[in-house]
């Protein structure tokens, strides 16, 4: 039997799936003006920067030149942690929840690794009697 904090993530689940699903649909869709910006910026790359220039029309201009392997890990990091939170929540124990998370993660296995010397050393210090 699921409890409601396991029922509410697997809404949770779904939800965040649907709007991904939504929100490649209207990324796709666009793509062909992405790739017409894109065109422009290639062609007329200016030598030396317009003075009718304004301040968010340079940022397109280089937001636009970063390759897509760096768009990709830029959305696909976040996108990752959220849905495996939001997979975690699913989980029975409530103790397991959010350690898919890359920073809860990372202090996980310190704190046990901190804790294994820290055993590994008092061990260390007993003198073993050979009989």
């Amino acid at each position: 039997m699921m409890n409601f904090r396991q029922r509410m993530g697997w809404i949770g689940v779904g939800l965040y799936l649907l709007a991904s699903a939504a929100a490649f649909y209207y990324v796709f869709e666009i793509n062909e003006t992405y790739n017409k910006l894109a065109l422009e910026h290639i062609q007329q790359h200016p030598k030396e920067p317009q003075e009718g220039t304004t301040w968010t029309h340079s940022l397109k201009v280089q937001l636009l030149s970063l390759p897509f392997w760096l768009w990709t890990i830029i959305f696909l990091i976040p996108y990752l942690q959220m849905f495996l939170f939001l997979y975690s929540c699913t989980r029975a124990d409530p103790k397991t929840v959010g350690y898919c998370i890359i920073p809860i993660c990372l202090a996980v296995i310190c704190n046990r690794h901190q804790t294994f010397v820290k055993a590994s050393n008092q061990i260390s210090r007993l003198q073993l009697i050979d009989t």
